[in-house]
This record gives C-alpha cells, structure tokens and sequence, in this order.
C-alpha cells in the first residue's frame, strides 16, 4: 500500500447535519468542493453524540467505550462546572495524529477536541480556564505548542471576544491560514464551533444558525483560496464534515432533583454536594446514571424502581431507559448502571434544586442556564445523521456512499495517508478512494 495524498487537512464544522445538505449545496464555497467531491449525507454518529466523543471517535475509528471519551465532561456531583476531557491521555489506544506523527508527517490541530499535551507539531488545543485562578492564554499556551500559539495570538489574538463565536472561529481561520501559508502540515485537524453555539442558543433553524453556515462557507473558501495560493491545492485532499445534529428542546429534565429527595445524594446547608450514591451525569439528550459503588445493588434496585415509576408518569421527559450491556452495545460507557434517552423536546440537565422538569424561557437562554437545542441522543433519533464531503488527491470524484458510520472516518482517513490504526471498529471506505 501507499500514500493516496501528501497533506490531508480535516475541517470540522461542528453540528453540521444532514438536514443542512440542501442549504450548503446551494453556498458557493461548499458547492465549489461539491463540484468534484464524493460525500455522504447520511453518517450515522455515536452515541452519545456529544463532541468530545464525536472527534475522539474521527480520529481513532472507535466507539467511545474503547476510545475512553465517553462523554464531553468528567463525572464530578455537584460541581458547577465539571472539568472536560480536554487531555489526549485520556485517549485510549492510537490516534490518527500519533501515527501521522511516528510516520515522519507534519501535524496541526486547531481546537481539535482531546488534544491538549498531545504530540502535534504545531497544535493550538481546545481547553479553557475552568478555575478562578486560571488565565486562558496560559492554560492554552501550558497545554499545547507554546511558540506557535504565542505568533498566532501576537497576529491574530485580537479577532477573539474570550471564548464567544463567530469571533471564536475568525481567530481559528486565520490561524489556519497562516498555519497553511508557513508551515504545510501534511495532516490538519481544524475544528469550527460557531454553527454548534447558534443552534444552542436560538434553535436548530434558527437565522442565526444560518447566518452562520454562510460563515462557515466564507471560512472554507478562504482556506480552499489559500491552499491554491500556496501551491498545494492539487496535492492536497479535503474534508468536511460534521460530528453530530442537533434536536430543539423546550424542557429540562432534572433526575439529581428526585435522587436527592430520595436521599440518594446528600448536600449541606449551602446546596453542595456532601455525599452520594446514584448521579444522573447529563450528555444532554441523554445520560448516564452512575453508581459510587458499582456493586450497590441495594441503590441500583432503588433507582431501578424510581425510573419505572417515572416512566408512567405523564410528561416525565425519558424515552427509553438502557441498561449497562445495552449502553454497551451503543457503544457508550458500561460502567455507567443505567443510560437514559430523552424524548423530543426534552434534554437532561445535573441541576439538584427546584423541579424535576423546568420549562425554558428567553431569559434562562440569555443567561446560559439552558439552552434551545442539543445534542447527545440516540444515533435512532429520526433525522439526526451528519455529513461527510471529501475532494481532492486520492479521492475518486462524485461518488455518493448511501450512508456511513462515524467510526468509518478514521481507518478511511488513515488509508489516505497509509497509517494504520490497530485495531477499529469502523472500516476505510474503499469506494471513497483513489486506490
């Protein structure tokens, strides 16, 4: 085997549905890489389809159960802002970045998800300040390729607004650009959040969430105009794709409240968490319910018996409730006792005060108490697929695959630059290439 191509840059526009297709079809940019692209409308994400999972899946070609990320945030009751998976340790096994690495390749990451002390070239990683005492720039500088980040903040640091979009992205194209320009890694890792926060906080159709994949559409010219401009624009194969969809709610599920009038989590005088022994951890459309201790089958029949019994209340907000070995089979964390789906409309929230379902309103999302669409459902839910467009070396032209998983994109991208990546659970569609 050889290498289909000599640079491979990956474009992440977190949130891209299937469903944003026909809009994106019609974009100059987008339909410029159309043109001569193969692509799925119909890739089937994992579960949960939140996106540090999401992106840990693209790059190992594994379920989060194997790929270790199981979720975007760490299980810690009660605390208000739980720390994320940012760290590539975390990763369990081999990235397509690592053995780009080991392979004598070039590597760039901007915001990838899981990347932070990871062994990237020239790697910017998502992470934020989650303490107090913590300054952004040196959290990101401490936790990613220092000199490069400090030239990309001395040109560019002043298109950021902390951590708000569109001026989130702004910073990351231009850094993507300039990355482009003077360093031509062979594989780029580029994540772009600005659809994802539109639709969060004014809903899945919303006109800023179409304002937004116009953005999205200026971006990906910019960078398509700039691999021209540099010269490898023939050598170099691009991909756009999406990790997951998103679903409007209206009504926040909140089971720690009924765990915590249960006595199943015990807080002090001030509301904070003292003790407990089953936690309702939110992936947003769904979650996992843990134990403290996995063998408390005593707790584990009492949560048991709490969920049957919501179940047959009226607009309890759970669709379906898995347990560990069918949260397995999805693929999601079996250490978890339970893993519960939300219905339409619903999403779950860790909040253990007030009521057990709370209506959202304008000003809950202004505040960024909640928000009015999410992610994080069953990969079951109807009209919930993402997207995959390749184009470029090593991809043969207008070729529609019917539908594809998420764990496919890895050993796919890994055949592109002759990598291996052990042992997946996806497979390289072949179709896709130039073979």
């Amino acid at each position: 085997m050889s290498r289909l191509t000599d640079y491979l840059l990956v474009i992440s526009f977190d949130c891209l549905s299937s469903l944003d297709f026909p809009i994106i079809n019609e974009l100059p940019n987008f339909k410029k890489l159309l043109e001569h692209a193969s692509f799925c409308k119909n890739v089937e994400t994992i579960y949960p389809s939140v996106t540090y999972p999401c992106h840990a899946t693209i790059v190992t070609g594994r379920y989060p159960k194997n790929h270790g990320i199981v979720n975007n945030t760490f299980l810690q009751p009660g605390r208000q802002s739980p720390d994320w998976y940012w760290h590539r340790q975390h990763v369990k096994g081999t990235t397509l970045y690592d053995e780009a690495k080991k392979a004598g390749m070039k590597t760039a990451a901007l915001l990838w998800p899981v990347t932070a002390k990871a062994n990237i070239d020239y790697n910017m990683p998502e992470i934020f300040a989650n303490r107090p005492w913590h300054n952004q720039i040196f959290v990101s500088l401490f936790n990613g390729s220092p000199l490069y980040q400090l030239e990309m903040n001395r040109k560019f640091g002043h298109l950021r607004n902390g951590l708000n979009q569109p001026e989130l992205d702004d910073f990351v194209l231009e850094s993507t650009v300039e990355t482009i320009k003077t360093r031509k890694p062979n594989l780029m890792l580029v994540h772009f959040v600005d659809l994802d926060s539109q639709r969060h906080y004014h809903g899945f159709s919303s006109d800023e969430a179409m304002a937004a994949l116009r953005r999205h559409d200026e971006r990906l010219g910019r960078i398509m105009n700039t691999l021209k401009e540099s010269g490898i624009y023939e050598k170099t194969t691009i991909i756009a794709l999406g990790d997951h969809s998103a679903l409007d709610e209206s009504k926040a599920v909140k089971l720690n409240v009924l765990f915590r009038k249960s006595g199943l989590i015990t807080v002090n005088t001030d509301g904070n968490v003292i003790d407990w022994k089953a936690y309702c951890k939110s992936c947003d459309g769904s979650a996992y319910i843990y134990l403290k201790e996995k063998n408390d089958t005593k707790t584990k029949e009492q949560v048991r018996t709490l969920l049957t019994e919501l179940m047959e209340v009226e607009d309890n907000g759970i669709e379906r409730i898995l347990s560990s070995s069918e949260a397995q089979e999805k693929g999601a964390d079996d250490n978890a006792a339970f893993m519960i789906e939300a219905r339409l409309g619903y999403y779950f929230k860790e909040q253990l005060d007030g009521e057990y379902i709370d209506k959202i309103q304008a000003e809950d999302v202004r505040e960024k108490r909640y928000t009015f669409a999410s992610h994080g459902y069953s990969p079951e839910k109807e009209n919930y697929t993402t997207v995959l467009i390749a184009s470029g070396k090593g991809i043969r032209p207008n070729i529609e695959i019917p539908a594809m998983h998420l764990v496919d994109e890895g050993p796919t991208f890994a055949r592109l630059l002759d990598l291996d990546l052990g042992k997946t659970d996806g497979h390289a569609i072949e179709e896709l290439l130039n073979i």
